[in-house]
């Protein structure tokens, strides 16, 4: 059983109050500062190895707490030959430029590019604990980065930066907690990857590479060879489309009046939006299960609606009772919608393009069947989505709480 504790000692440090029982350490004393390099490209014996040789972009694009590899890997020879450093597995990666700020925790042996200032955790330091403390002290850390051209977080300014510093039983236990929210988290999403990889390979085998209809009779159309009896609709054929139009700017709200408003991508989530503006003015609404896709700068992106929103200029919500159907074909054929988009002042597509755009429609029968297969994944995927953005509005919460001891884990 987890027991916590509200303190009321403190003492002022650079972060603000910590807990009057805990120390200040410099990063120098509780890690190992290094960096890293980038290899020449043109000398092909350097890369494709079996060396983890991880980038910025890496970060950006995994998420996770722990990462093993990048989208490259090096060879022992680049190793050697550029004297790079190999970092041990429970490495903290902190990204130093370009941008500053991305955490994670090397799962095995990295090496790391020249946009990364990486520490090794020493005896007593637990390494999930001080990638939640670098975590919560980002903006400082960007705050105390030099350079004339781009923002760069040195070695040297790094190293003499004074963190909180629990014993490391207290390091430990905030951890744990910590990382029990982001365990969560993280296999909610790669729950969500598996499902919706799982849909996508139905998908593509019964509507794309129509492995299931082989035997049948083929025919000629505008989008090639498709079984016969097979039908060529529009969009608005198959689906209702209702554009979206922004309320006067008086009625949004971020004090829960009325109903969540999205304006365009920027309000959009991985599956379902994320936002947290309301709108008291209902002019457009989408509904549950409908796809949304934005209409404008860009055009294409896509969301699910899991609840009512009031939609703004930006999108357009497609309602249909396939509307796992109608998601992932606008998925796969996404680079066709992208192509409509245009404009003189931003890129948009037009109500008429949008109605316009064709669908190969197979017959009832085996709409209604693909249907039944794959709405409850996506149905998972939407509650698990759900699930994660709680997690992650306690997770938020919890951390610098934990991070500067205003509340305490007595026990676990």
């Amino acid at each position: 059983m987890v027991k916590f504790k509200w303190e009321s000692d403190f003492k002022e440090t650079l972060f603000g109050e910590i807990p009057k029982d805990w120390n200040e350490r410099k990063v120098d004393e509780i890690g190992d500062v290094g960096g890293g390099t980038t290899p020449s490209t043109k000398l092909k014996d350097y890369w494709d190895g079996d060396v983890a040789w991880i980038t910025p972009n890496d970060l950006a694009s995994h998420g996770f707490r722990y990462i093993s590899r990048g989208e490259r890997n090096i060879t022992e020879r680049a190793v050697r030959e550029n004297s790079l450093k190999v970092y041990p597995s429970g490495t903290v990666l902190l990204t130093s430029r370009a941008p500053i700020g991305y955490v994670a925790i090397a799962r095995n042996p990295v090496t790391t590019n020249q946009g990364f200032k990486n520490i090794i955790p020493k005896d007593g330091t637990n390494g999930e604990f001080l990638y939640y403390l670098l975590k919560n002290i980002v903006e400082y850390l960007r705050d105390i980065a030099g350079g004339s051209t781009f923002s760069e977080l040195t070695a040297t300014t790094l190293r003499e930066v004074k963190v909180p510093y629990p014993s490391s039983t207290e390091q430990s236990h905030i951890a744990t907690i910590l990382s029990w929210f982001e365990g969560l988290i993280e296999n909610k999403t790669k729950q969500n990857e598996i499902l919706e990889k799982t849909s996508m390979a139905i998908f593509k085998r019964w509507f794309i590479a129509f492995e299931l209809f082989k035997e049948g009779e083929f025919e000629p159309s505008e989008l090639g060879m498709t079984p016969k009896g097979w039908k060529i609709r529009r969009l608005g054929d198959v689906c209702e489309i209702i554009m979206g139009q922004s309320p006067p700017s008086k009625y949004y709200n971020e004090d829960g009046e009325g109903l969540r408003f999205i304006q365009g991508k920027g309000q959009l989530g991985r599956y379902v939006p994320n936002t947290n503006v309301y709108c008291s003015n209902v002019v457009k609404l989408a509904k549950l299960n409908d796809v949304l896709v934005t209409v404008r700068a860009p055009v294409g992106e896509l969301n699910i609606a899991d609840n009512k929103y009031i939609i703004g200029r930006g999108l357009a919500s497609l309602r249909s009772k396939y509307w796992v159907f109608v998601y992932l074909y606008l998925r796969v054929n996404n680079e066709l919608l992208r192509a409509l988009e245009r404009g003189t002042t931003f890129d948009a597509i037009t109500t008429q393009e949008l109605e316009t755009f064709p669908l190969l429609i197979p017959p009832q029968p085996i709409l209604e069947k693909f249907h039944q297969l794959t709405e409850p994944l996506f149905q998972k995927i939407i509650l698990n989505q759900r699930q994660i953005t709680v997690l992650r509005k306690i997770r938020s919460a919890l951390l610098p709480l934990l991070i500067f001891g205003k509340l305490r884990v007595e026990e676990i």
